[in-house]
């Protein structure tokens, strides 16, 4: 068991309209864990009725529910989560070489919108299918969230020159070994970033950072991809935070995300990282207050 934060003070500044969680994963029951991948989450299983709390404590209005690695192929449980949680969600889901213009068609029809490559330990579909979901995602105007060693990110430029796809850099990057906002790695990213179909991900800091609270050796970077590329950056709250399994360890969502979103510009680039870049990387509509 662990003991989730599901409420509390909301972020300062509060998050606008609109704000979109871009990173998530969500759990409901009759979904087991499949060989290949990690297991479900500790529980209590974070469900949908737990993640609207953290909409309501947090100011999230919208949020794209990504494949968990837990459900490796199988995207039945985050189609459910989609459906559960009604036009506020969309989905990213796993495709590969096999995935055809029907189930292309059924996905999307269910809320997909984006594909995700996971390229470290537990994924379901690493770099070797890049070309292959790419394909499928341009063919069908989705996003690909990629993911993988951001120190490899040299070995992996011409196969990342040529992605077709809208696509996002997960997870500040994953730079395990480290890197300065100065280093080569940000400098190809930033050119990357340049070629117009390609966003930066803030979330997930911790799983990145080896310094720990405040993650300084993230921020550096994180604040260089910002200042050259605002339009580019969107965020994601990264919970229930599966890789944290004991209730000590766990994070406080809103002071994690005024962190975070503490290293955006100012308050247009926070709109744009929470509103607007998500709109454009996952084809939302514009978002109307009721």
């Amino acid at each position: 068991m662990i003991e989730r934060i599901l409420t509390g003070r909301p972020p300062e500044p509060r998050l606008p309209k609109g704000t979109v969680d871009t990173q998530m994963h969500m759990y409901l029951p009759g979904f087991p864990s499949l060989p290949g991948g990690p297991p479900l989450p500790v529980e209590p299983l974070p469900d949908t009725l737990a993640y609207r709390q953290v909409m309501a404590w947090l100011g999230i209005d919208r949020v794209i529910i990504t494949q968990g690695n837990a459900h490796q192929r199988d995207n039945a449980n985050t189609l459910a989560c989609v459906a559960e949680m009604g036009d506020t969600a969309r989905a990213v889901v796993v495709i590969d070489e096999t995935t055809s213009d029907a189930d292309m068609r059924a996905l999307g029809e269910a809320g997909a919108v984006g594909a995700r490559i996971m390229d470290l330990p537990g994924g379901a579909v690493g770099l070797d299918a890049l070309e292959a979901v790419d394909a499928r995602a341009h063919a069908a105007d989705w996003m690909i969230a990629v993911q993988f060693d951001g120190n490899r990110l040299l070995d992996h430029l011409p196969r990342l020159e040529r992605i077709r796809s809208r696509w996002v850099f997960d997870h500040h990057g994953k730079f395990f070994a480290g890197v300065g906002p100065d280093g080569p790695e940000i400098a190809a990213l930033l050119r990357l970033i340049d070629r117009g179909n390609v966003w930066f991900k803030f979330a997930g800091v911790y799983e990145s950072s080896r310094a720990g609270w405040p993650y300084e050796d993230v921020a550096g970077f994180s604040r260089r991809i910002a200042d050259h590329a605002p339009e580019r950056i969107i965020w994601g709250s990264n919970w229930p935070h599966n890789m944290i399994r004991k209730s000590e360890d766990y994070p406080d969502d809103a002071r994690l995300t005024e962190l975070v979103l503490g290293w955006l510009g100012d308050d247009r680039a926070r709109h744009l990282a929470l509103v607007e870049n998500p709109e454009r990387l996952f084809k939302l509509p514009a978002f109307a207050a009721t």
